[in-house]
């Protein structure tokens, strides 16, 4: 109770109010006026909506005092309880509408227990109904926000709320598709958002910006080889939501009765405005989710906005550089504002937002323009298909070579021509071998580097473009393998290797665990030594102006690293493997029938 107090205290010291906190929805009629801009909003704070199964959402109201006549609503559902919270709902607020925050079970000044995700389709509900029964509703309500608060959004459109007239998700996350596994890999830097979220009533900011403990966790789990499910052990703290989701590794029903899945897509009609970002970490859900929408509703009014933002830059104002790349100046829109022409758009019948000449709007980096096109296919006109060959290019480094591939300082050839005989490359994968020399990781920081990283993997070089041309899109491919094991994750990274020896990161790594490859929801082993094939679809889309030539360079490797699970091909519940399973290095072929499709423009 002490945490909770605290919590309205500082929202209350914030504005230089005192009022009572109201315990009930029919008690929460202390309202205190707080100043702002020479306007005055009124602040209702503490409300609780209880929901049928008798659980508590904490929500805040703000509105402009001098709008007496009942408002659309802007509402945001989220997870983070804040101090200047009210802040976002006053921002609707001084839009226009009336401004509500509301918080997953259990957050802010709920007594429920806190129980991320499981609830929020049926709970936002209950929060959407209760809105448009207030005497200042109009009894339309939009929704916006990124991240968790982008996920929610679409959690409420599995149940669809009458009132609910259009939802902007920005970095959405997905649960069991995007996060806390990706393409059936477990990420690590999943594991403290647990506790960030559930140690307390607001955010336990104090341990989950503790990088060095996590970082000796990942490592001390490394170096170990002890099993994942094992990580709160050596935490020394029980992680019990941690292990409950490792209990659910394919996409089944537990992650499905968190948000729309397949035919509930079909009764989504509302408009929405989803955006995203290349180098954005949520980008595998906020496609997951455009993409499931057209293809179960082929009227769907749902647009897309999309350029080169990291995680927060595309859900307000992008970063004018990211990483290291500086980004064009077309490129640095203001999403807010956007944000609310969209929601002046559909709750107060003004002209759609002149940005949006179209369904996707994309931003062609190097150009310095964006693009308007009614459907993700409409990006590209031309297909380039490259095989993986098995022979080495001719072609040496340009930059600076980066040791650590088995001692090969050479490009493989990425080539148009289909193999006239059939070849591999073969790779060892030692998993006792737990060195730093020895562990294949994709990630580096940088958009724009100075040489290539290849950690123990192997990469693939085209022939230099004759033509400037467009990437534009995902690319896909399909990876023919043989290993002696049942399992393997792999990564794939594709860069622009410029005319002047610099490797542009075109997006960020897809990685991809081989049973989970062909369906995510029902896991298929690898029939050791028989060549299989692979298929990689589910990766980030990006655009980029190819210069007349560049390169582009595919790095392929085997995922061993600290900062994932470590599948060890046993066919076993990967969490529950450990280095004892290791026994025989992996060996892959990696047969060069592979082949990389990628979608680009070509200027007629």
């Amino acid at each position: 109770m002490r945490k909770i107090i605290n919590y309205i205290t500082v929202i209350l010291l914030l504005t230089g109010t005192v009022f009572t906190a109201c315990k009930s929805t029919e008690n929460f009629q202390k309202v205190k006026t707080i100043s702002e801009n020479g306007k005055d909003y009124l602040l209702q704070d503490s409300i609780l909506v209880k929901t049928p199964d008798g659980a508590e959402i904490a929500l805040l109201v703000v509105r402009d005092k001098r709008l007496t006549q009942p408002l659309p609503t802007v509402l945001s559902h989220g997870i983070y309880p804040r101090s200047n919270d009210y802040e976002e709902a006053q921002l609707a607020a001084s839009h226009g509408y009336v401004g509500v925050m509301s918080y997953t079970r259990g957050k802010a000044w709920s007594s429920s227990e806190i129980v991320p995700r499981e609830h929020e389709s049926k709970d936002i509900y209950e929060v959407i109904d209760w809105i448009s029964k207030q005497p200042w509703s109009n009894g339309e309500v939009g929704m916006r926000g990124g991240s968790y608060d982008g996920y929610t959004q679409w959690a409420a459109t599995k149940k669809l709320h009458p009132a609910l007239k259009t939802i902007i998700p920005a970095a959405s996350a997905a649960p069991g598709i995007a996060e806390p596994s990706e393409n059936g890999v477990y990420m690590n830097f999943f594991y403290p958002w647990y506790p960030y979220v559930t140690n307390n009533k607001t955010l336990d900011e104090e341990n989950y910006n503790n990088s060095q403990r996590w970082n000796n966790l990942y490592q001390n789990y490394y170096q170990k080889g002890v099993a994942y499910r094992s990580l709160d052990s050596l935490d020394g703290i029980p992680n019990p939501l941690f292990n409950r989701h490792l209990d659910h590794p394919t996409y089944d029903k537990y992650w499905q009765n968190m948000m729309p899945y397949k035919s509930d897509f079909s009764r989504i009609d509302i408009p929405i405005l989803s955006s995203t970002g290349y180098y954005d970490g949520g980008q595998i859900g906020a496609m997951y989710y455009l993409k499931e929408h057209y293809k179960y509703n082929n009227d769907a009014e749902h647009y897309l906005v999309i350029g080169p933002f990291g995680h927060f830059g595309c859900q307000r104002v992008p970063e004018k550089e990211i990483s290291n790349y500086t980004i064009d100046s077309v490129a640095q829109i203001n999403i807010t504002n956007l944000s609310f022409e969209w929601f002046d758009y559909i709750l107060k019948d003004a002209p759609k937002p002149k940005f949006l000449k179209d369904k996707i709007n994309f931003q062609v980096m190097g150009a310095n323009k964006w693009k308007h096109v009614s459907k993700l296919s409409e990006m590209s006109n031309d297909t380039l298909k490259f095989y993986l060959s098995n022979e080495v290019s001719g072609v040496d480094f340009i930059a600076q070579y980066e040791s650590g591939n088995n001692g090969n300082k050479e490009h493989y050839s990425m080539t148009e021509n289909q193999p006239n005989s059939t070849g591999f490359i073969t790779q060892e994968v030692d998993f006792t071998n737990r060195t730093v020399e020895g562990q294949n990781n994709y990630w580096i920081p940088f958009i724009i580097n100075d040489s290539l990283p290849l950690s123990n993997g192997f990469s693939f070089v085209t022939e230099p473009f004759e033509e400037a041309i467009e990437f534009n899109g995902s690319y896909f491919g399909e990876l023919k393998v043989a290993i002696n094991k049942k399992d393997m994750d792999c990564s794939i990274v594709m860069y622009e290797e410029t005319p002047e020896g610099k490797y542009f990161k075109l997006t960020q790594q897809f990685i991809g665990r081989a049973s989970l490859a062909k369906d995510r929801e029902r896991r298929q082993l690898l029939i050791p030594n028989k060549v299989e094939s692979f298929p990689f679809t589910n990766v980030r889309m990006t655009s980029k102006k190819l210069r007349k030539g560049s390169r582009l360079i595919l790095v392929l490797n085997v995922n061993k690293h600290p900062f994932e699970q470590v599948n060890y091909g046993t066919g076993k519940d990967v969490s529950d493997e450990t280095i004892d399973d290791a026994k025989e290095p992996l060996v892959v072929k990696w047969y060069n029938d592979s082949f990389v499709e990628i979608p680009i423009w070509r200027e007629k």
